[in-house]
């Protein structure tokens, strides 16, 4: 069984940076596609980044373009999110997932995390 458990959430002002972990537990992650989701209430989750098994590909949704970067680290079992220049909008609780298949595709995913509240001041 894979368990997925974010960490890294918190209050920060706008203009601020936060760095959100995954730690990934169980067994093969470097053959999954890992992603990060974000859901405020009464919102459907919305997909935010996205890395392949190797790490050689990565997609943003486009308002995280050039503020946000995804990585992975397959000795660590850990894929993280470096949010900069954070927006009150980005607001949400911040969820990981992840998906068998080495790249990532469409929404679904095979395992997801609890989720990390990332709060963001004006």
């Amino acid at each position: 069984q894979v368990q997925l458990v974010e960490s890294g959430g918190g209050l920060v002002q706008a203009g601020g940076s936060l760095r959100l972990a995954c730690a990934v537990s169980g067994r093969s992650f470097s053959s999954y596609a890992m992603a990060w989701f974000r859901q405020t209430p009464g919102k459907e989750r919305e997909f935010v980044a996205a890395i392949s098994w190797s790490g050689s590909s990565t997609d943003y949704i486009d308002s995280a373009k050039g503020r946000f970067t995804i990585s992975r680290d397959n000795a660590k079992n850990t894929v993280y999110l470096q949010m900069n220049s954070l927006k009150p909008e980005d607001t949400a609780l911040y969820y990981c997932a992840a998906q068998s298949g080495g790249y990532w595709r469409g929404t679904s995913a095979a395992f997801w995390g609890q989720g990390t509240q990332v709060t963001v001041s004006s």
